[in-house]
């Protein structure tokens, strides 16, 4: 059975769902929900996502909503298929939930209000809070100096393996480094590293190609 993905594919959440599917070569098909037009808050794709966002998968009679659930679920299910994303043993499990974790609480927190106001607004034209962003840009130096410490000894966030932790880092990541602070990246030498390495993979070579960026 074909996994039915309901997003649009340049969207971040949607991306990182399509690119968990793409490392473990699980076939899908994509059902374009045309943010722009506010196609996510009809009734007919409320039905999917009560909440009136994207993704929403349907697989066969399973249906279900929210990128990070989607994803840990495909990971799961097909765990003898394609990329390892969960860990081999039940510590190194912990630590790749332990980094996911931080990519909602800490990272993600501070990367999506960025990324709406030097990406999403200008596009909408509506008008940049640059106060805001200073502010963000600060608090977010400090979380990623944890980050480029935890790369300092290790290969990917949750060590010497692509996982789930730096899956769900990306989509987000991606807006970020498409932006005129991509410094805040590049000048901190672990995690310059880090992001080089897993954009070079080619699930994520092939999601950008499909997103046309």
């Amino acid at each position: 059975m074909v996994v039915k993905l309901y997003g649009q594919v340049t969207a971040a959440c949607p991306q990182r769902v399509l690119l968990c599917l793409l490392e473990k070569k699980i076939e899908f098909e994509i059902v374009h929900i045309d943010l722009d037009t506010l196609e996510q808050k009809r009734p007919e794709h409320l039905l999917r996502q009560p909440f009136g966002q994207v993704p929403a998968i349907e697989d066969g009679d399973f249906k279900l909503f929210e990128s990070r659930a989607i994803a840990r679920y495909y990971a799961t299910k097909y765990s003898d298929q394609g990329t390892n994303l969960l860990g081999k043993s039940l510590e190194h499990r912990a630590i790749v939930d332990q980094w996911a974790d931080v990519e909602v609480g800490y990272f993600n927190v501070l990367v999506h209000p960025l990324v709406m106001n030097l990406v999403i607004k200008p596009r909408l034209g509506e008008e940049c809070d640059a106060a805001l962003v200073e502010e963000l840009k600060v608090k977010l130096g400090v979380v990623l100096d944890i980050y480029d410490n935890q790369l300092a000894s290790n290969r990917f966030l949750a060590g010497d393996e692509f996982t789930m932790a730096d899956l769900t880092h990306m989509p987000a990541m991606g807006y970020l480094m498409r932006t005129d602070i991509n410094r805040i990246v590049k000048d901190r030498a672990n995690m310059n590293r880090w992001w080089e390495e897993v954009t070079a993979r080619p699930a994520w070579k092939k999601l950008m190609k499909m997103a046309g960026f």
